[in-house]
């Protein structure tokens, strides 16, 4: 209670300061929870900025026609389907069947990929001539845990499809099908290895989806010519995705899935939703253009208006920009909304709108909606598989779906050169983008510390702003040496370095001769639990980045605040991480050369371990990225991982291999007898 009073007055604290006029001053010194308000009001400014400049430069049907095969490239990139897998056999299998009045149901499993079981319910219409065809509907379930999977508690969809003379095939989720997997990695489970990889369960279950279509081309009561795609909740939000992924889908209806950028941020809505629900946001880009992608095919867009997970402030922007889009192809007919006043919950409503409109753009039939008479089955009587197979990868999907891009050492300085060249124009494209796009006035604040630190150094608190509602703080130390020119070292405070923020005693070597700025970048002191940890990274994939990325912007505009407004001489500038700001560091002088050494602590061997950045391992690893730095010095304070070899090569072809060293101590590091 008491920490939401402390946010609650930070936020109004923001609301008198940080909304402030253009030029009006923030230097002060700001609490922790002041900052923190601050920095979430950043979140919020790139998350409206993301929705308002969507369709930014596209005002007609020839506009997006130019656009639209980019935007297409980006949604499978981000979805992890750009290129698309290889299409391997199916193996698919019919494990039971049996007839009821009116339809018959089929128990399905296939692989959509080597390994990757996919289990679901074929319902058909019954009773058909053997050369009829009926149109083809893939349902995706929403979250519905149970050992049967989420199909059976969605069963009732595929009775009305059958009954109404579709060939509906019932999907089981990766996270609760009969063989589970993992949806809430990043949510629930601190993988921000998935992050790294720019991996999200949704991308699988796009897959699955669309190999769900191609098993019903393999069927003969399946017109595919005639396919739609429907379901809810996750199964709504992947409903979208695929079908802008895959036109085969001539229809579509998502339920209580749609989702805007701009207010899923400003509402806090994004801790409510599963991984699965978006992608990683890389192109920065939101839910409306990437449903333009579906445009003209008919399109109904179901939900809720008191869905605590897709709220209206999400999803009527959806509908309102996708209307000039239908506007553009001479078929606003075919988009259509429905709402009602109901919490999230799968209710006939819903069904009706949703089917109906499958109904009259598949068969042409204006029947009304009518399921009475469906009897639910045990979930017995749909379970597919008997028994758990030998050598399914489900719960293990997120690490074989997204290959990270493999480590080669270059054999000579040639091929480094060019192969650094290509990692650098890599990452600026996929890896940095959540960089703000200019440069903000420090507008410092500055003051006296008053700690025991002066009686080695003139000593002093600082903050300033690395971009729009951030401010970073930290402690700067000047020496009184009498010198007019001095080395400079930046230390990189992380979460685990602050528990008594006055211990400086492994800086006291390199204060009598170095400017040393301690910094604590946005988020290493916030009053953040592990909750909100997490759905702050979320977050911040959603608009393109990572937390992490965003630390990377303030430690190189720490560079700039030492370099440029201190009125320092600086003849050299070191950065020094513990483990993962280590990291951070080796990506920091990747991009900055003025940077001159990195000490490093315990460094990870790979972003596997941290720190995450999206993307970056389907492009390089901190091996190659420490590579970068050559000839500049590389200091580990504790035994370089043994994956660093390819840096050590690298190095030798430079004729510096003796640049990566070890040292025991940040004095030996710095060789602070040498100044």
């Amino acid at each position: 209670m008491r920490l939401l009073v402390i946010l609650a007055l930070a936020a109004a604290a923001w609301a008198q300061e940080g909304a402030s006029p253009a030029g009006v001053s923030l230097a002060r010194r700001h609490t922790a929870a002041e900052r923190y308000a601050m920095f979430q009001r950043n979140l919020v400014l790139r998350a409206e900025a993301i929705s308002a400049g969507q369709f930014q430069g596209i005002n007609s049907l020839e506009d997006w026609k130019r656009r639209r095969p980019e935007v297409r490239r980006q949604l499978l990139d981000m979805l992890g389907l750009d290129p698309m897998p290889k299409r391997t056999p199916l193996n698919a299998r019919v494990t039971g069947a049996f007839q009821r009045q009116g339809y018959r149901v089929e128990n399905v499993v296939f692989e959509s990929l080597p390994g990757m079981y996919v289990t679901g319910n074929l319902y058909l219409p019954a009773g058909g001539q053997p050369s009829l065809r009926f149109p083809a509907v893939v349902y995706v379930s929403g979250h519905a845990p149970g050992p049967a999977g989420a199909k059976a508690q969605y069963q009732h969809h595929g009775v009305w499809f059958a009954r109404n003379g579709f060939a509906a095939l019932l999907l089981d989720t990766i996270e609760f099908g009969e063989i589970p997997g993992i949806h809430h990695g990043v949510h629930n489970l601190a993988m921000w290895d998935w992050l790294s990889l720019g991996y999200t369960p949704a991308g699988v279950e796009v897959w699955n989806a669309i190999r769900a279509l191609d098993y019903l081309e393999s069927r003969p009561e399946a017109d595919v010519s005639r396919a739609a795609i429907t379901g809810r909740s996750g199964g709504g939000a992947i409903s979208w995705f695929t079908a802008a992924a895959d036109e085969r889908f001539q229809a579509v209806a998502p339920v209580h899935g749609t989702w805007s950028v701009g207010p899923h941020v400003a509402h806090d809505v994004v801790r409510e939703n599963c991984d699965c629900i978006y992608f990683w946001n890389t192109y920065q880009i939101d839910l409306p253009l990437a449903g333009a992608l579906i445009a003209p095919r008919p399109l109904m867009i179901v939900n809720a208006s008191r869905d605590g997970a897709f709220p209206p402030s999400g999803y009527e922007p959806v509908y309102q920009c996708l209307r000039p889009v239908y506007d553009w192809y001479g078929a606003p007919e075919k988009l259509a909304t429905f709402a009602q006043d109901t919490p999230h919950a799968d209710l006939p409503a819903y069904r009706k709108a949703a089917n109906e409109w499958l109904n009259r753009w598949m068969r042409g039939d204006l029947t009304p909606f009518d399921e009475s008479g469906i009897e639910r089955e045990p979930d017995a009587q749909l379970t597919v598989l008997k028994e758990y197979p030998a050598g399914a990868v489900n719960e293990g999907i997120h690490r074989s779906f997204i290959k990270a891009h493999p480590l080669t050492a270059p054999r000579t300085l040639r091929e480094w050169t060019a192969r650094r060249a290509e990692v650098a124009a890599q990452l600026k494209a996929k890896v940095y983008r959540a960089f703000p796009k200019r440069q903000v006035p420090f507008d410092t604040w500055k003051a006296p510390y008053r700690m025991w630190t002066e009686r080695y150094a003139d000593s002093f608190q600082v903050e300033f702003t690395t971009e729009e509602s951030v401010r970073v703080h930290g402690h700067l130390f000047i020496p009184r040496n009498g010198k007019t020119s001095h080395p400079a070292l930046i230390y990189v405070k992380d979460r685990e370095d602050i528990i008594f923020s006055v211990d400086f005693d492994h800086l006291l070597s390199a204060l009598k001769d170095h400017a040393v700025l301690v910094l604590y970048p946005r988020a290493s002191d916030y009053p953040m639990d592990v909750n909100r940890t997490s759905v702050t990274k979320m977050t911040t994939a959603l608009l393109g980045g990572t937390l992490e990325t965003l630390q990377l912007w303030d430690i190189l505009r720490s560079v700039d605040f030492l370099a440029a407004t201190e009125g320092l001489t600086l003849n050299s500038i070191t950065l020094y991480g513990r483990r993962q700001m280590g990291g951070l560091a080796l990506h920091a002088a990747a991009l900055d050369d003025r940077i001159k050494r990195v000490i490093l602590d315990d460094p990870p061997r790979s972003h596997g371990q941290g720190p995450a950045l999206l993307n970056v391992l389907r492009v390089t690893d901190l091996p190659e990225v420490a590579g970068m730095l050559a000839p500049r010095e590389i200091v580990s304070l504790t035994p370089v991982p043994e994956a660093y070899r390819l840096t050590r090569s690298v190095y030798g072809l430079h004729g510096k291999g003796a640049s990566i060293r070890e040292a025991a101590s940040l004095a030996e590091a710095l060789r602070v007898w040498a100044q």
